[in-house]
């Protein structure tokens, strides 16, 4: 990240890079964590475009609700009908808010120094870095935890997920929804970038809390 810092061409990239990472062998008990969900107005980067983001800062000892932040973001594309269904954001909400350049410098304020935390990396992390090369042209990567990632070990990815395909019995769901109700923890509207944020942070607690230790290397979690 420090490297990364000297060779960014852009003031927000370089204070977001130069605030560094987390070593790998921090225990995820005392590491700084950021849940981070996005709506967006399809499943491809390349052609959708992202259409609100929500954060939450948390610990494993506490979700940091006074801290968390929301934005609907305008894309670069009106919005479809089936988008607008989808994520219930409106053409006028779209209308009146700001593109994500305005609030980049806010977005990676809160995430600097903080591992982010997100279910399903494969939309937070190729979204994000694909609108902000778009507008400072120059990405951002770093480190995520996903809690999706670490369902599929135990439901897709074990001796006993193996067997359950063996006899032909259908996969476990691990979405977040789901993912939840297996740790006992409240069914949430879905579809809200801050709402899915926050039932992201809360399922973390409960993986760690059931299924690891609290001095757990984050480089055995993150991906």
């Amino acid at each position: 990240m420090i490297r990364c810092a000297a060779v960014a061409r852009e003031p927000r990239l370089a204070r977001f890079f130069a605030a560094g990472s987390l070593a790998p062998e921090t225990p995820i008990g005392e590491a700084p964590l950021v849940a981070m969900d996005m709506e967006t107005t399809g499943l491809d980067e390349r052609r959708h475009a992202i259409v609100s983001i929500g954060l939450v800062p948390f610990t494993l000892q506490r979700i940091l609700l006074a801290q968390r932040r929301y934005w609907v973001v305008r894309p670069p594309r009106p919005l479809s009908r089936k988008s607008v269904t989808f994520h219930r954001i409106t053409h006028s909400e779209i209308a009146e808010a700001p593109d994500l350049e305005e609030i980049l410098e806010e977005v990676l304020a809160m995430l600097a120094g903080r591992l982010a935390v997100v279910h399903y990396r494969h939309i937070e992390r190729p979204f994000f870095d694909t609108a902000v090369k778009a507008r400072l042209g120059q990405g951002v990567r770093f480190p995520v935890i996903d809690t999706m990632s670490l369902e599929a070990r135990l439901h897709r990815q074990s001796p006993w997920a193996r067997f359950r395909r063996w006899m032909g019995r259908p996969p476990v769901s691990i979405r977040l929804h789901n993912s939840r109700l297996r740790y006992g923890l409240p069914a949430y509207q879905g579809h809200h970038a801050l709402i899915d944020a926050l039932a992201t942070a809360e399922l973390l607690q409960a993986q760690i809390a059931n299924r690891y230790q609290w001095d757990t290397p984050v480089g055995e979690l993150w991906s």
